[in-house]
């Protein structure tokens, strides 16, 4: 019996050292997309934060109301703590997630982020600050006025 219980705090102790240091980038970020957003962007704050990696999959996300000129940009960068920045094109969007509805000429975005990478993150002590929706930035090429 004691041998197994050691055995299974070896084993957790063990994952737990690869989640914290296992090198995962999963961000797809080119240089030439990286360069367009130096020059002029758009930034726009979380407005709801969900950070639940416990339950699996798809319960690390960030809910954005952006404006509708928005809609058809080719690519947006998402920025949390610790300075981690994932790109990636846009895909959906709703009037209404998780109870947080859009304003008149505007749409939303949820945005996710790996659970694998937040429950790093809630490791290297990062909770308060994934929690935070003024941490979640999404950034987007600025688009010429219509």
């Amino acid at each position: 019996m004691r041998r197994t219980i050691i055995y299974g705090l070896i084993f957790l102790f063990s994952l737990l050292i690869i989640i914290i240091w296992w090198p995962v980038n999963d961000s797809n970020c080119s240089l030439v997309n990286l360069l367009r957003l130096k020059k002029q962007n758009f930034q726009i704050q979380a407005t709801q934060v969900v950070v639940k990696p416990w339950l699996g999959e798809h319960h690390v996300y960030g809910i954005f109301r952006v404006p509708d000129q928005y809609k058809e940009t080719q690519f947006m960068m998402l920025t949390v703590p610790d300075n981690r920045k994932y790109c990636s094109l846009p895909f959906g969007y709703s009037q209404n997630y998780d109870d947080v509805f859009a304003e008149p000429g505007t749409h939303l975005i949820k945005h996710y982020i790996r659970s694998r990478i937040a429950v790093k993150m809630i490791f290297q002590g990062f909770y308060f600050q994934l929690n935070n929706p003024k941490n979640w930035t999404l950034i987007f090429p600025k688009q010429p006025s219509r």
